[in-house]
């Protein structure tokens, strides 16, 4: 047998809060492993109604950084200490809103980035976000 053979596997810790919206499949709302935070891609929803909030992208995205803060936190992580963000936006017109509301959020922490356009997303979101954190 080889030495890998009898490493255990990394724990993995599953991270749920009622700040952020429920999974509508399976997945979660992020993993702790290995000291990082994987955050599931977050929709501008409204965690008590399960609906899509506002029609544009500033209320959108602060609903998802929202959620995205809430999921952090009980991750025992914080803005801080994200490392990457991956952004889906179903109209590029919607970056400088974007850049706005991470600037507004993060601060002087600035975390990589990668902006992604996509098609439409689901019941009118404009807007999906992921992250990886450090725990």
């Amino acid at each position: 047998m080889s030495a890998a053979a009898h490493l255990a596997p990394p724990a993995l810790r599953r991270v749920v809060t009622d700040g952020a919206p429920t999974p509508r499949g399976h997945y979660s709302q992020a993993i702790v492993a290995a000291g990082m935070v994987h955050v599931c891609g977050l929709l501008p929803v409204d965690p008590e109604s399960g609906r899509i909030v506002g029609v544009d992208g500033a209320a959108q995205i602060a609903r998802v950084l929202r959620s995205l803060d809430a999921v952090l936190r009980a991750a025992g992580s914080e803005a801080g200490r994200v490392v990457s963000l991956q952004v889906f936006l179903c109209d590029s017109a919607l970056w400088p809103v974007v850049n706005q509301a991470c600037a507004d959020y993060f601060g002087e922490h600035r975390p990589a980035r990668t902006v992604v356009p996509i098609s439409p997303l689901r019941d009118g979101a404009l807007i999906e976000l992921n992250a990886i954190a450090l725990a």
